[in-house]
Formats: structure tokens, sequence, C-alpha cells
């Protein structure tokens, strides 16, 4: 036992530890729960170089705090993960975890099991998902474009785009309108993740346009090249389109001189011929993910 270090501390445990828990998340929670809502209020946060952001958006707040403690930084995570999957409802998602946190501890203060709580979570929050499905869910394909625009609307409200919502929230729906498909049990299905967003530097928020098509950041290899193609035909290679030469470390044992020059000339070919089956299949846009020569 002599080889044992002494270190003065101190261990908590049980109650102590639940509720420094639970007030670690309220914390968080009374933090954002001002900036909830229509008529909730801007923060405003000074990092430590200085830099001001205002913003009433709870993620973002919550990215901006220097959050220690392991309870808090749950609902951090929590709030960066729904802006991340749905990209709304992060001050809401925290103040409800928060609460319902509060509302367990009562709980558990008055001889429940921890358990027993969970258990009674996991079937309200079983009977809510039902119950939503069965009252409050609408299919997207009976509303009106008035109510899609309002949804939108609200959501862009707390966001940076808030002063364009209007012409923002008319082009979300326009976009995810134009994606829209029906699968085999006659279901529509809207995928926003094909609905990609291109940023460009130089030019107005508002000069932000749709595209019915897809929009590629990136050069040409040739200024003869155009900017945009209608009625695309895309074929996507995986090889040079460049003039083919052997790999490093093959050999090639000729006799004749002559013989040099045929080896040229085949390599021109081997090019050629790849280039003319491209022009066969009638592809007027290529992308490949090797070397392109003009």
């Amino acid at each position: 036992m002599s080889g044992l270090a002494m270190i003065d501390g101190e261990r908590t445990t049980g109650q102590d530890v639940r509720m420094a828990n639970v007030t670690a998340c309220m914390a968080i929670a009374n933090i954002v729960k001002s900036s909830l809502g229509p008529v909730g209020l801007d923060k405003m946060l000074v990092d430590a170089i200085g830099d001001v952001t205002i913003t009433n958006d709870g993620a973002t707040i919550l990215k901006m705090l220097e959050v220690e403690h392991p309870a808090a930084k749950v609902l951090v995570e929590l709030a960066d993960l729904q802006d991340q999957e749905v990209g709304d409802g992060t001050t809401s998602v925290v103040i409800i975890a928060a609460e319902l946190l509060k509302r367990a501890n009562e709980l558990v203060k008055n001889k429940i099991h921890p358990t027993t709580v969970m258990s009674g979570y996991r079937l309200a929050m079983r009977e809510a998902v039902k119950y939503i499905k069965n009252n409050l869910l609408v299919s997207a394909d009976e509303l009106g474009d008035d109510v899609l625009l309002n949804a939108c609307r609200t959501s862009m409200a707390s966001k940076i785009l808030g002063p364009e919502s209007d012409f923002f929230a008319a082009m979300a729906v326009k976009a995810l309108t134009s994606v829209k498909s029906v699968n085999n049990e006659g279901k529509a299905r809207y995928p926003v993740s094909a609905v990609h967003i291109l940023k460009c530097h130089g030019r107005s928020a508002l000069e932000s346009e749709l595209v019915d098509g897809f929009a590629l950041n990136c050069t040409r290899a040739s200024q003869q090249m155009p900017t945009r193609i209608d009625g695309a035909k895309i074929a996507l290679l995986d090889f040079d389109l460049k003039r083919h030469k052997m790999q490093m470390g093959v050999q090639v044992v000729v006799n004749e001189a002559k013989e040099v020059e045929g080896i040229r000339q085949r390599e021109q070919d081997i090019t050629k011929e790849r280039i003319e089956k491209i022009l066969e299949s009638g592809a007027n846009v290529i992308l490949t993910t090797k070397v392109s020569h003009s």
C-alpha cells in the first residue's frame, strides 16, 4: 500500500450528481429560451478575438458558447445534430430536452426508479408520434403553395436569410416541387438531397437563381467550350482524355527504327479511338476524373 498516491478530492454520487446535471442543462436552455418564437430576442455574442455575432438561431448561439459541463455538452451536440438533420427547431429541441430532464429529476426524487422513468418517456414518445401521424400529419400534396411558402418563411425568419425570406421561400418551394417523385405505392416523395446548393462569391444574395439542371463550379478545359448546354447528354469517364502513353516501367524491344514510329502511331490511335466512341455516343458534356487536354 505504500506505493499508492493519496490525492485530495471529493466524490459526488446519487442525487447530487443528477441535480448538477439537470441544473447545467437548464442553464443552457435558459440561455436560448428568450430567443424562441416570432417575438424571440436576438443575442449578441462576442468571441475571443472580438468578433460580434448577432443571431437568434439556437444552433449558432450554442456553437459559440464555451461549454465545459459534460451534461450541457450533450445538449449542444443535440442542437448541432438537429441543425444538420432538419435545419430548424434547434432552440425548441434544447428547451424540450431540458424540461424533460427537469421533470424526470422530480420523479426520481419521489422514489421512482430512473429505468421506470425512461420506460415511461419511451411510451409517451411512441404515443405522441402515433397521435401526430393520425391527427396532425398533412400530406404536402394537400397543401397549397401559400401554405408551403408560409412554412418556408417561418423557417427562414431566424436565419441569415430572414430579410429576403420571401425571395428564397419561393425558390425553395419551386426547387422541391421540381424534384418530386412518386413511388410504387403512389406516395409522393420530395428528396431534399436531390437539390444541390452551389456557392458563388462576389454577387448579391438576391441574384441567386434556381437552375433546372446541374451547375458545376469548375474551370473549362478550353475557353472555346460553352458555359451552358441545354438538352445535355453526359458522359462520365474514369480515364484520361490526352495522348495515350505507355506506363512507366513498361519495356518494349524493337529491332528496327521504323517500329518506334509504329508504337507512337498506335499511341495516337488509342486516343483517337476513345474520342470517336465518345462522339458516336452523342455525348455533348464530358466529365472525367482524370486529365483532359484541349
